[in-house]
């Protein structure tokens, strides 16, 4: 059986602040992208990711501009919708469904690289398909069973993972006697050029902050909450990859490798701290954390997939909740068998997990991209029109918009090698026919623009209409 309603009022902010860290997964870009940075900037690693931080926070002020005045289901398709109209609502969640498929694909082929690396310690081998096939139904299950169940989950297996690698960290700065490494303060070794593309692999490194607004019928005391879960998501986040960065490149100085050359950071850093026993729990804090990313995306995703089913945007099926878990399992489904399937084909192509993984993230990151920019760009719009304008969200608006410039111009230029160089015409192709289909529909159900404007007037005090009927024209 199936009703329309999700459980109301069951996520406090930790469990809220877990989803989004889970998203952001601090434990992935420890594993396997500060590496990536160090290639880019070197010793001045951390300063990207602190740049990046606060060129994203400039993006959340603009999203909680929505969040502190309205709550429900569907995260920035409902805000931007509000903002600059269904259309441009209906394209925001079009690109956030590509870039919560993406983020839990790269999930899942990291949970394969992490359990493959745990099955050599004990001499054992399996294919990553396997691997797949146990994360993609645990996540799954998880989501489809109870979304508290998911969020409790995610925060304990997140955050045992990131206090793992911060002892580690501190371990290694300890033996070091706290000395300050100069040389990661010297600006003279590190072009310009190079830091820009460092502040690109950042702000991709800590996209995800935003999902906790997708939980707005869910999440308890939501006005508040949310907002909060939004802003905290990405400060710890980023004082997290501050410091790991920061330690990580301490901890390598004089090794016969650079940072930039290993594949498992952490796994060496523990090594060369003397606690080589380390490397298990962190391996299996690195497995479980992909775990979690998955898990994070198929129920932020589900929800997008949920209230744009609701309005007609995707097959009516999609909008119903299953009658005792209180969950969308259809859309949750969807998103857990995509997130499967194409890392499977390509693996059964004979590619590797690790450039799977590459692959769907640099992918899902155009998803964000467009999203970040239509919801900067509906802040003042609607602050405008509901006559609460202030000069500082116009300073707040230009800021985020010349920042974010800066990871869409990155992501193309340089050209990037092959096969990531035609990854800008996939996405390109995606979302032309998203915004094909969107406006097509609004045209051939006209009487639909009136019910939606109608469910997200009743948003504003954070009261949304979850017992009215989905749409069914399609």
């Amino acid at each position: 059986m199936e009703s329309n309603a999700l459980r109301a009022n069951c996520l406090s902010f930790s469990e809220l602040l877990g989803q989004a860290v889970a998203l952001i997964s601090p434990t992935m870009t420890a594993a396997l992208i500060i590496p990536v940075m160090f290639s880019n900037t070197a010793n001045m690693s951390w300063l990207a990711y602190l740049l990046g931080t606060v060129m994203l926070l400039f993006v959340a002020l603009n999203l909680n501009q929505f969040a502190r005045r309205s709550a429900g289901v569907g995260s920035m398709y409902a805000y931007v919708s509000r903002g600059l109209g269904l259309t441009a609502g209906g394209i925001a969640g079009w690109c956030l469904v590509w870039a919560y498929l993406g983020i839990a694909m790269a999930g899942m082929t990291g949970f394969a690289v992490f359990a493959g690396k745990l099955a050599e310690m004990v001499g054992l081998s399996a294919s990553p398909v396997v691997f797949f096939v146990i994360c993609g139904a645990a996540a799954w299950y998880c989501a489809w069973k109870n979304v508290q169940l998911s969020a409790v989950l995610m925060l304990v297996l997140e955050g045992v993972s990131m206090l793992l690698i911060v002892g580690l960290c501190t371990l290694v700065l300890s033996q070091h006697h706290f000395a300050i490494d100069a040389r990661q303060f010297s600006l003279s070794d590190t072009p310009l050029s190079s830091m820009g593309l460092g502040v690109v692999v950042a702000i991709f490194s800590l996209v995800g902050f935003e999902c906790a607004t997708a939980f707005g019928t869910e999440a308890k005391n939501p006005l508040k909450s949310i907002p909060r879960a939004v802003i905290w998501s990405l400060i710890v986040s980023g004082v997290f990859f501050v410091f790991v960065t920061y330690a990580m490149v301490d901890g390598f100085n004089g090794y016969s490798m650079t940072l930039d050359k290993i594949d498992a950071p952490l796994n060496v850093l523990a090594e060369l701290a003397h606690v080589k026993f380390l490397q298990v729990p962190l391996s299996l804090g690195a497995m479980f954390t992909f775990f979690s990313l998955a898990l994070s995306c198929i129920n932020a995703g589900a929800r997008v997939i949920f209230a744009m089913g609701r309005h007609g945007l995707f097959h009516a099926s999609t909008a119903g909740s299953h009658s005792t878990n209180e969950t969308p399992h259809v859309a949750i489904s969807v998103m857990a068998a995509i997130a499967f399937i194409v890392p499977t084909v390509l693996t059964l192509l004979h590619n590797e997990p690790l450039d799977i993984f590459n692959w769907v993230g640099t992918l899902a990151a155009f998803g964000f991209l467009v999203p970040y920019f239509l919801i900067t760009i509906a802040a003042p719009v609607y602050l405008a029109r509901i006559g609460q304008l202030r000069r500082r969200d116009m300073g707040y608006c230009v800021a985020a918009l010349l920042l974010l410039l800066i990871p869409a111009v990155g992501s193309v230029y340089p050209v990037p090698p092959a096969p990531v160089i035609y990854f800008p015409y996939l996405f390109v192709a995606y979302l032309l026919a998203g915004v094909v289909w969107i406006v097509s529909f609004h045209r051939r159900v006209p009487a639909a623009r009136a019910r939606i404007r109608e469910e997200f007037a009743a948003m504003h005090e954070g009261y949304p209409l979850s017992s009215n009927p989905p749409l069914t024209e399609i």
